[in-house]
């Protein structure tokens, strides 16, 4: 878990990749599939729903993402947390790369069709250290890890995903 940007995303798919285990992202589930993304969100039984019949019964799999505010259902399920954290700067490098991406340049170019969605997330994302905006803030995911009954790992956003991935690895071990 972490901000968006941070890598958790990346880091959660890696992981699984190495562990031959599968990967959930909670963006899966929060969201409902719309064109373009991000634009519904399921309520909160629907998603505890869903998460239950795909993959928490399985021994083993990997979820990326925050369940902060109305996952905690789903803690108990939990044998190890990461929470990775990144600097505001390069996250939003990322996230401008990423929406490119996924949205297409155009589409998020000045004048583009999907121009102003993406600059009010890459906004709404510049906060999260300061929290002044409503959602996920790195004082609500401090607060949310320190309940955690589970091992939490910190790791930093920045270093390379190989290094992460293997300091992760190595804290299951332990």
């Amino acid at each position: 878990m972490g901000a968006s940007g941070a890598g958790v995303t990346s880091l959660g798919r890696a992981l699984a990749d190495t562990l031959a285990v599968p990967h959930h992202d909670t963006d899966d589930y929060f969201w409902r599939p719309t064109n373009p993304p991000y634009r519904e969100m399921r309520e909160v039984a629907d998603r505890l729903r869903l998460m239950r019949e795909v993959f928490l019964d399985r021994s083993e799999w990997v979820l990326s993402g925050s369940l902060d505010g109305w996952g905690d259902p789903i803690i108990p399920h939990l044998d190890l947390v990461v929470f990775l954290y990144a600097p505001t700067e390069i996250r939003l490098q990322r996230l401008r790369a990423r929406e490119a991406r996924r949205l297409g340049p155009d589409a998020v170019a000045p004048n583009g069709s999907l121009h102003q969605q993406a600059e009010e997330f890459i906004e709404w994302a510049s906060h999260y250290d300061d929290g002044s905006r409503e959602g996920r803030n790195l004082a609500r995911h401090q607060a949310w890890l320190a309940k955690l009954q589970c091992r939490v790992v910190r790791l930093d956003g920045t270093r390379a995903l190989p290094d992460l991935v293997k300091e992760v690895c190595s804290a299951i071990q332990r």
